[in-house]
C-alpha cells in the first residue's frame, strides 16, 4: 500500500480532467493505495487556493510541501500541463523536486492558441507521464518527452435515465431533442450546435454552463436564433439528458479527448460532431458517427434509427475504452514507477 497524492487546478467537478481524475482515484484506490487529493477549487480533501485557474498568488512553497506530506507518489492532473497558473506550476515544479510523480496530460499549451506561447511540461528523473491521446503522446517525444498513452475510461453499462419522465419536465412532446453535454466556451462552438438543430428541427438542451467569459457572446447567440435552447441539468441527472435525447451533438473545434463521444456510445445514442483531430482518432478505433453537415444522414437515422449501429459502437468501446481496464492498466504503470499494488477484493 502506498500514499497517492493527487493535484490539480479544481477537482470533484463537470469538466473532463475532473471526471477522469475521480476515475484514477477509484482505480488507485482499488490497487489497495491510500488517495488524499489537492487543488485550489472544488471538491478535495486539501484546498489550496492559489492552484486554482486564475489565482492572485500562488500557494507558498511550504503550503504545498505539507499538502504533499509523504506522498509515495504525487500525480499531476493538468496542473503541469496547460499553463493556466504558471507560477503555480513553478512552485509545483519546486515541491516535486526528488519525488516520484505522474503527470496525466489532458491538454497541452500549444494546441491552444491563446497559450502557445507558453512552455510546456517539463520532465525530471522519477517522473512518468502519461497522455490521453496519441497526438499529444507523439508531440510530447518530439519535445524529449516519453509518455504512454491512456484513453479515457468508460462505464460500458451506465445507469438508464428516465426518458419520458425527463421529456415532461423539460416540456417536451414529440419533438426531437438533441443534448449537448458540454460546457459553454468559444471553443465548444455552440453555434454549430444551433445551426444543426435548426436544420433537423430539433430543440437543443446545453447542459454545462458558459465559462471564461463567454455568457455575453453566448446570450446574443441565442437571441439571433429560433432554435429553442434548454440551459443545465436541473433536477435532472446525465443518464437522464442522455435517455431523453434523440441525438448527441458535439460541435467542438478541440477537445483533449471528448468524453460526450464515448458516452453516446454507453447510452445508445446518436452523435453528430465536428472532426477535430482526437475525434478522428477516436473514430479510427470502428466507430459510426455522423460528421456535423451531414444532415441528410442523420435526418434519415433519426426517421428510421439502425439499432445495430449502438451494438456495433458499444462492441469497441468494451474493447478499448472499458472502464474495467483502468485499474491493471494504472498498476502496471505505477509498477515502473517502483510503486506496488496490493488490489483490493471484492466480497
Amino acid at each position: 500500500m502506498a500514499r497517492l497524492v493527487v493535484v490539480s487546478f479544481r477537482l470533484g467537478g463537470t469538466d473532463g480532467v475532473s471526471i477522469e481524475a475521480a476515475k484514477w482515484c477509484a482505480a488507485f484506490r482499488s490497487l489497495g493505495h491510500v488517495v488524499t487529493t489537492v487543488a485550489g477549487d472544488g471538491d478535495c480533501d486539501v484546498r489550496l487556493p492559489g492552484l486554482a485557474i486564475g489565482a492572485n498568488d500562488a500557494p507558498s512553497f511550504p503550503a504545498l510541501t505539507r499538502a504533499l506530506g509523504d506522498a509515495d507518489l504525487v500525480v499531476v492532473e493538468n496542473l503541469a500541463s496547460l499553463p493556466l497558473n504558471v507560477a503555480a506550476r513553478a512552485v509545483l515544479y519546486q515541491a516535486l523536486a526528488g519525488r516520484r510523480a505522474l503527470f496525466h496530460h489532458h491538454d497541452l499549451p500549444w494546441q491552444r492558441e491563446h497559450l502557445a506561447h507558453l512552455g510546456g511540461p517539463l520532465d525530471a528523473p522519477g517522473w512518468g507521464h502519461v497522455a490521453i491521446n496519441q497526438q499529444s503522446v507523439d508531440e510530447l517525444r518530439q519535445r524529449g518527452i516519453e509518455a504512454q498513452l491512456v484513453y479515457n475510461s468508460f462505464d460500458c453499462d451506465p445507469p438508464r435515465g428516465e426518458r419520458d419522465a425527463t421529456r415532461r419536465a423539460l416540456g417536451l412532446g414529440t419533438e426531437r431533442l438533441v443534448v449537448m453535454p458540454t460546457r459553454a466556451l468559444a471553443r465548444k462552438n455552440v453555434a454549430g450546435a444551433i445551426e444543426l438543430c435548426d436544420q433537423v428541427g430539433a430543440v437543443l438542451w446545453l447542459l454545462g454552463p458558459s465559462e471564461d467569459g463567454y455568457e455575453p457572446e453566448l446570450e446574443a447567440l441565442l437571441g439571433d436564433s429560433d432554435v429553442r435552447v434548454l440551459r443545465g441539468l436541473g433536477d435532472s441527472n446525465i443518464h437522464d439528458a442522455y435517455a431523453a435525447s434523440d441525438l448527441v451533438v458535439m460541435p467542438s473545434t478541440w477537445e483533449g479527448f471528448g468524453n460526450p463521444v464515448l458516452e453516446s456510445v454507453t447510452h445508445a445514442r446518436p452523435l453528430a460532431l465536428n472532426w477535430y483531430p482526437v475525434a478522428l482518432e477516436i473514430t479510427q478505433h470502428g466507430f459510426t458517427f455522423f460528421g456535423l453537415d451531414e444532415v441528410a444522414a442523420i435526418t434519415s437515422f433519426l426517421e428510421d434509427p439502425d439499432e445495430t449501429l449502438f451494438e456495433r459502437n458499444l462492441v469497441v468501446a468494451r474493447r478499448d475504452f472499458n472502464l474495467v481496464d483502468l485499474a491493471p492498466r494504472l498498476g502496471r504503470i505505477l509498477e515502473g514507477l517502483g510503486v506496488r499494488s496490493s488490489p483490493v477484493m471484492s466480497s
